[in-house]
C-alpha cells in the first residue's frame, strides 16, 4: 500500500464508517479492504468483510504501522482503497458548480451538503482541490460515493455540455437577494474560490444572486453559503 499521492490511480477511505460507505454505494470502484489488528472480531468486523465479499475484493488484515502512516492517527480501524472515478452529469438534473474550489475540507462538506438536498450533480472547474485527497474524502463523510460529480478543465466547457441549464452565479456584487430568485428548471447553482469569489464577468451570466447577511461580517465560508443555497432552491 503506498501512501496516498494526487498522481495515483487509486486513493482510500480512512476508517470503518467511509469504508462501509465505499463498498455500499460505490462497489464498482473498490479494491481492498484493510482492516487493523486491533478490531475486534464483531459485528463491524463481520459487515465489513460481507460487504468486501459482496464486491468480490480482498481482505487483508494488514500491520498496524500502515494505518498510522496512512491516516496519521492509531485509531482507524478500516481502510478502503478504491480506484478514481468520475460520473457523467444528467443534463435533465439540476448542477452545483465550483469555480476554482481551493479547500478540500470545504469541497468534502459541500459534497456532503450537495447529497443532502439531493442536487444531481456537482461539477468541479479546474484548477480545484483534489477530492481524492483522503481528507476530503473524510470531510465528506462518504457522499463522494453517492453524489455525481465531474471535473472541468473550463467553466465554458461545462457551459456548452449543459446549455439549457439556468445559471445562478452567487456573488457578492449581485444586485437581486436570493429571496427573489425565480426558481426555472434544470438549474446550476454557481460559487467561486474561497477567497476570491466569482470574476466580476459572472454577473452577465444567467441570474447572479447575493445572500442576504448583516454588515457584522464581510462574507459567509463557502460551504454555508451553497448549504444555504441549496437548501433555498430545493424548498422553494
Amino acid at each position: 500500500m503506498e501512501k496516498y499521492s494526487k498522481n495515483n490511480d487509486t486513493s482510500y477511505a480512512l476508517g470503518t464508517t467511509l469504508t462501509i460507505e465505499m463498498l455500499k454505494r460505490k462497489k464498482s470502484v473498490a479494491k481492498r479492504v484493510y482492516i487493523n489488528p486491533k478490531q475486534k472480531r464483531d459485528e463491524t468486523f463481520d459487515k465489513l468483510v460481507s460487504l468486501a465479499r459482496e464486491a468480490k475484493i480482498p481482505v487483508i488484515l494488514n500491520n498496524e504501522k500502515i494505518f498510522t502512516a496512512l491516516s496519521g492517527k492509531d485509531n482507524v480501524m478500516a481502510i478502503g482503497e478504491f480506484s478514481k472515478f468520475e460520473s457523467k452529469l444528467d443534463e435533465n438534473k439540476n448542477h452545483l458548480v465550483l469555480v476554482n474550489p481551493s479547500n478540500m475540507g470545504n469541497l468534502g462538506t459541500i459534497f456532503r451538503s450537495g447529497a443532502a438536498f439531493e442536487i444531481g450533480g456537482l461539477a468541479i472547474i479546474k484548477p480545484a482541490a483534489d477530492c481524492f485527497d483522503p481528507k476530503c474524502v473524510r470531510s465528506s463523510m462518504g457522499a463522494i460515493f453517492s453524489l455525481p460529480f465531474r471535473y472541468y478543465s473550463s467553466f465554458e466547457e461545462y457551459e456548452k455540455e449543459f446549455p439549457n441549464h439556468h445559471l445562478y452565479p452567487f456573488m457578492l456584487q449581485a444586485k437581486k437577494e436570493l429571496r427573489e430568485a425565480e426558481k426555472k428548471e434544470p438549474y446550476s447553482l454557481v460559487y467561486g474560490n474561497e477567497a476570491t469569489g466569482l470574476p466580476a464577468e459572472f454577473l452577465k451570466k444567467g441570474d447572479p444572486l447575493i445572500i442576504a447577511q448583516s454588515s457584522e461580517i464581510d462574507s459567509l465560508n463557502l460551504d454555508n453559503a451553497v448549504s444555504i443555497g441549496l437548501y433555498y432552491f430545493k424548498n422553494n
